[in-house]
């Protein structure tokens, strides 16, 4: 074995000698690595796996069935391992199931010294990284290994996934890796904005191109010009600015309101949704066309009820963020812990987040007890029935002042399904507009309200 070196990044290469092993020993020793090779897996105790960095798999020197083994046994005994499997070119299929597995990342052999220093220096990126995107569980780290493989790309990339997972997050991480991480990361809540100004604060105006341009003003593509331009809740962009907004996407250029000269644009675009874009096209609420331009790089993140080996780890980052001075690590009882785990969190992330800052404030005593967390038990099927019948016979904005919050919610379901999930009509019948009742929905979301699409 190898003595304790914390200034050299400690690599293992499992596999027999062959001519991919040996061209990776030789670049990672010029990489200034400390390299140990073993013929398998086994061979490796738990002071290697705790000492290494990452582990390199020779896929072509194991028989596949041992090799998926191998690879789940490492992910189990050290998760924090970055395993990474060199594979033929003809056999991809093989290296898209290891990262299915939990592998972060992949060589195509033979590959040159360039490709092996590219892999080298995003794996040092990934462990240096500031954001707060957790990735212990074997989804998160697929996911933040093809987040750092698309940044290097130009092409639109679209995140999916609950309301409240991170999807912002993963864009800035995103741009972070990319090529222009130094250029600007412009944000823009498409759910946020009224319609009539998001044409505006999109592509921008000229002086007097309606009343109250008083002065020209730059739109957003133009201000995330040689950056990343985020459309967050992209499904909530009305059908006359999609048409707009795919006019601009495919010429990579854009007019300002009351101007006559195009302004070229060199923007990545990251688009993100809680929305099922396939199911808006088909309702005939988003245009397939615009689907079709910004769904070439797909990230779905997965809710948190499905990375629960996330939870904890996330916990931790979250007393470190609010409470520094305590000592994170045994803040949390074992019985708090359960009662973490065992919860769905509807609200995903963001509800982890609130309920830790919550118990901070308000515990009773040094450490975080179940009851300090304030989560809410499921409801018998009793209780669910009762709640699922409608509860008031009034409509428009009386009844939402009158009732309290969880029969405003309820109210505005049943009013919902009464127009059988048309929303224009039930907007109508609550007495707002639709952009309204979709804030309403959306903040229902975040409190953990199953809200049907």
């Amino acid at each position: 074995m190898f003595e304790q070196l914390p200034e050299q990044q400690k690599v293992v290469i499992v596999g027999a000698a062959a001519t991919s092993s040996q061209a990776l020993h030789d670049g990672l020793l010029r990489q200034g690595c400390r390299v140990v090779q073993v013929a398998d897996a086994g061979a490796l105790n738990a002071r290697l796996l705790a000492e290494a960095s990452m582990v390199f798999i020779c896929a072509n020197s194991l028989p596949t069935q041992g090799l998926y083994a191998q690879v789940d046994d490492l992910l189990r005994r050290a998760p924090q391992l970055s395993v990474v499997p060199i594979v033929e070119y003809a056999d991809q299929a093989k290296a898209a199931a290891l990262l299915e597995l939990g592998c972060v990342d992949y060589l195509l052999s033979p590959f040159s010294e360039a490709q092996l220093n590219a892999l080298l220096r995003r794996q040092e990126q990934a462990g240096s990284a500031e954001e707060s995107f957790v990735s212990c569980s074997q989804a998160g780290r697929r996911l933040l290994a093809m987040a750092q493989r698309v940044a290097q790309t130009r092409a639109p990339i679209l995140i999916s996934g609950e309301t409240g997972t991170g999807k912002e997050l993963m864009a800035r991480y995103i741009h972070r890796f990319s090529a222009s991480a130094e250029a600007p990361f412009i944000a823009v809540n498409c759910a946020a904005i009224p319609e009539q100004m998001l044409e505006s604060i999109l592509f921008g105006h000229e002086r007097g191109a309606f009343t109250g341009a008083v002065s020209a003003q730059p739109g957003k593509f133009e201000l995330a010009n040689g950056g990343t331009l985020l459309l967050d809740e992209i499904g909530e962009l009305p059908l006359g600015l999609q048409a707009k907004l795919l006019r601009v996407l495919q010429e990579q250029r854009v007019e300002r309101l009351g101007g006559r000269k195009e302004i070229a644009l060199d923007v990545r675009i990251i688009a993100a949704t809680n929305r099922d874009l396939q199911a808006e096209v088909a309702a005939g609420r988003f245009r397939a066309d615009l689907m079709f331009r910004l769904d070439v790089l797909p990230l779905h993140i997965s809710p948190l009820r499905e990375r629960k080996d996330d939870i904890l780890p996330l916990v931790r980052r979250f007393i470190r963020q609010y409470a520094p001075q305590e000592a994170h690590d045994n803040l949390l009882t074992a019985d708090a812990s359960r009662a973490l785990l065992a919860h769905d969190w509807p609200g995903n992330v963001r509800e982890l987040e609130n309920t830790v800052q919550r118990a901070l404030v308000l515990r009773n005593g040094l450490f975080i007890q179940p009851a300090d967390l304030g989560l809410v038990a499921p409801e018998a099927p009793a209780m669910r029935e009762e709640r699922a019948q409608p509860l008031f016979a009034e409509t428009g904005k009386a009844a939402l002042r009158a009732s309290g919050k969880w029969a405003e919610y309820q109210h505005v379901l049943d009013t919902i399904r009464r127009f059988d999930g048309h929303k224009t009509k039930a907007a109508e019948s609550l007495g707002m507009t639709t952009r309204a009742l979709r804030y309403r929905l959306n903040a229902m979301r975040e409190q953990g309200v199953h809200v049907p699409l």
